[in-house]
């Protein structure tokens, strides 16, 4: 059978994490966000109920490609981000990531503690984000981008620049 894998945000995280874990189970870090809403274009399909459309952040390609290669050899992965909303953010876009690459149990744990990060790991609960806490922080993203970008009068519609703003 495949090894579990944990997946938090800090490397330093994963580091003091092994210390207290079997040594079948592998612990990975996504050093944050690994999409974001493209920063060259507007990053919303305005002619669609301002769907997102989330690229992979430069940079962060070769960290995706590892937590997928782990994923595909994982029997179970918990998505342990950080507890707010930036981290149920997180692993919402590390599942969609990874979702296609294994048939493993995914589930989303919290934790504030190493204790608390054993226990949950030894009989984890089925939770995901309530949609309204991951909505919120894309919403939160899709106006923040669209907020930058000064609108052109002509056709109504944002401009963009590629530029550093």
């Amino acid at each position: 059978m495949a090894d579990p894998l944990l997946i938090v945000e800090s490397p330093a995280k994963a580091a003091t994490l092994k210390k207290f874990l079997d040594k079948g189970f592998r612990v990975a870090a996504s050093v944050g966000h690994l999409r974001d809403l493209p920063p060259k274009k507007l990053g919303v399909d305005i002619e669609n109920g301002f769907t997102p459309q989330y690229e992979v952040i430069e940079g962060k390609t070769k960290v995706l490609a590892e937590l997928k290669a782990a994923a595909a050899k994982s029997d179970a992965i918990y998505l342990a981000p950080d507890p707010d909303r930036e981290g149920e953010a997180i692993a919402w876009h590390i599942e969609q990531e990874i979702k296609s690459v294994t048939k493993a149990k995914i589930y989303r744990i919290t934790f504030n503690e190493i204790t608390e990060a054993l226990e949950e790991i030894q009989s984890p609960t089925e939770r995901y984000a309530p949609d309204y806490i991951v909505s919120d922080e894309a919403e939160e993203r899709r106006l923040s981008f669209i907020e930058r970008r000064p609108i052109d009068p002509s056709k109504n519609l944002p401009l963009v620049h590629t530029d550093k703003e």
